[in-house]
């Protein structure tokens, strides 16, 4: 695995890498634990929190997009945005083949979870468990599909998409197709390849 290092203390370059498994395991038993409280202590009905779910989830996809390409892709118009753009994402596509580097560092995800947790939960009030255990496992999916993209060989499946797009963004044009788990709001942003 070709890869380089970030910082030069030995604590924060370990910090910053993952192995994609632990975020994906500790968002999807979240959500299953967010939905389990919903369950045993709020009134929400099964449809409703099921919708609430659903919406959760494709309000994650848009996140995800819209994080990826005006976060991530930060314009680079001084020293200092440089800097910080490669220090978030630029060294992932740097090196796109480091599986330690594919997902978020957990102390970061989750410390990003806690605030959006407190936002949503002042938005929402009692519907947050459902919405937010749609917007996590989104975001668990999200991390499963950009591993699997970057890892395995495309499948001869509707999901080849997936992989397609994902490697026109890393190899291609990284100025169009941000969406990872789903290209939907490309077309909707007119990014799509």
């Amino acid at each position: 695995m070709k890869s380089k290092r970030l910082f030069k203390n030995r604590i924060l370059e370990s910090l910053s890498r993952t192995h994609v498994a632990v975020p994906i395991t500790f968002f999807f038993l979240y959500s299953i634990a967010l939905m389990y409280w919903n369950f045993t202590n709020t009134t929400i009905g099964i449809l409703e929190s099921v919708g609430l779910f659903t919406f959760g989830f494709i309000f994650f996809t848009w996140v995800e997009y819209l994080v990826h390409r005006y976060v991530f892709h930060l314009a680079r118009t001084t020293p200092l945005r440089e800097k910080v753009q490669h220090l978030i994402h630029g060294i992932h596509h740097e090196f796109p083949k480091d599986k330690t580097r594919l997902a978020m560092p957990p102390v970061i995800s989750i410390t990003l979870s806690v605030i959006l947790f407190f936002l949503f939960k002042f938005l929402l009030n009692g519907f947050i468990f459902s919405f937010f255990a749609g917007f996590l496992f989104g975001y668990s999916f999200y991390l499963w599909v950009h591993y699997m993209v970057h890892v395995f060989q495309p499948p001869k499946n509707f999901l080849k998409v997936l992989w397609v797009n994902h490697a026109i963004h890393h190899y291609k044009d990284d100025e169009k197709v941000f969406g990872v788990s789903s290209p939907f709001w490309d077309y909707i942003y007119g990014t799509n390849a």
